[in-house]
């Protein structure tokens, strides 16, 4: 269960050294745009050392790569040694892309032995959110997220929740008929002081089916990962109407009526998924 996902500079000692106290089920490792051009391959360097760190309280723990020809492939072998979960690899535009990558992380596997590493592409141009069911399609696919930023930037608009909304959406289904992860928000992380945006944010989100987001300061964790999880009163309710459909069942009925309401087997679907939820342990713990 991956609720909340913190960017982390890579190139950043202190916050790296913190990151593992911040509660977030996952880590990632920004070798992109966190990092200026003279630091990167040092920050890279220092993948060996930063990934068991902060991943040290049982974070997954991604790196993001760089996009560039000459940098993408050495910062995946390091990712790969260093023994991160995965890759969020940015501006994807095809699945091609991602089959170079897996051809070459495999070759890194097999001479270690450890597990596969794990692909998360970043859509961030109009091209690759209209391929996002090709992309989805590619080896080691993990999870779809689709850019803010660089996406807004692409298409010669703002971006703002209205402009982000449909390419969103439309990643987020291609995601889920994949049968994938969805991480996001339907509007941009940059602003991470508009608390009260990121909470109503956080909450749609996870109405439209997301799974969790990224954030980029880890005082948006908290609340990312309040949003992400069932309420008490979520689970009181789809407990109840779970037995109400366990006893509709015993008795022969398809459809039953639960507190006002007209439930069916969708209904009661989403209501066990809920209770499986719940019992779930997030990534970033260790009890």
């Amino acid at each position: 269960m991956i609720r909340s996902l913190l960017y982390v500079p890579a190139s950043s000692r202190r916050f790296i050294a913190k990151a593992h106290l911040r509660g977030a089920d996952a880590i990632i490792l920004d070798l992109e745009d966190a990092v200026e051009a003279c630091e990167k391959v040092k920050a890279r360097e220092g993948l060996k050392d930063a990934v068991p760190s902060v991943g040290q309280n049982g974070a997954a723990v991604f790196v993001r790569i760089n996009s560039a020809h000459d940098l993408v492939f050495e910062d995946a072998r390091a990712a790969c040694l260093a023994g991160a979960f995965g890759l969020f690899v940015p501006k994807t535009r095809s699945a091609e892309d991602l089959v170079r990558l897996a051809a070459f992380v495999e070759g890194i596997e097999q001479e270690m032995g450890r597990a596969p590493v794990r692909l998360i592409p970043l859509l961030e141009d109009p091209s690759a959110v209209f391929d996002a069911r090709l992309i989805a399609a590619a080896p080691r696919v993990f999870a779809l997220i689709c850019g803010s930023e660089d996406l807004a930037t692409a298409i010669g608009g703002q971006p703002d929740p209205d402009v982000l909304r449909v390419p969103k959406i439309m990643v987020h289904m291609a995601a889920k008929a994949a049968g994938l992860f969805s991480f996001g928000l339907l509007r941009s992380v940059a602003d991470f002081s508009d608390t009260e945006g990121v909470t109503l944010a956080a909450r749609e989100a996870r109405q439209f089916g997301f799974d969790g987001a990224t954030c980029i300061h880890p005082g948006i964790v908290p609340i990312i990962n309040k949003a992400f999880q069932p309420t008490p009163e979520e689970i009181d309710h789809a407990e109840r109407l779970i037995a109400a459909a366990d006893t509709a069942a015993k008795e022969g009925a398809g459809a039953f009526l639960f507190e006002g309401k007209m439930v069916d087997a969708p209904i009661v679907a989403r209501a066990r998924r809920l209770l499986a939820e719940k019992e779930v342990k997030p990534a970033g713990t260790n009890s």
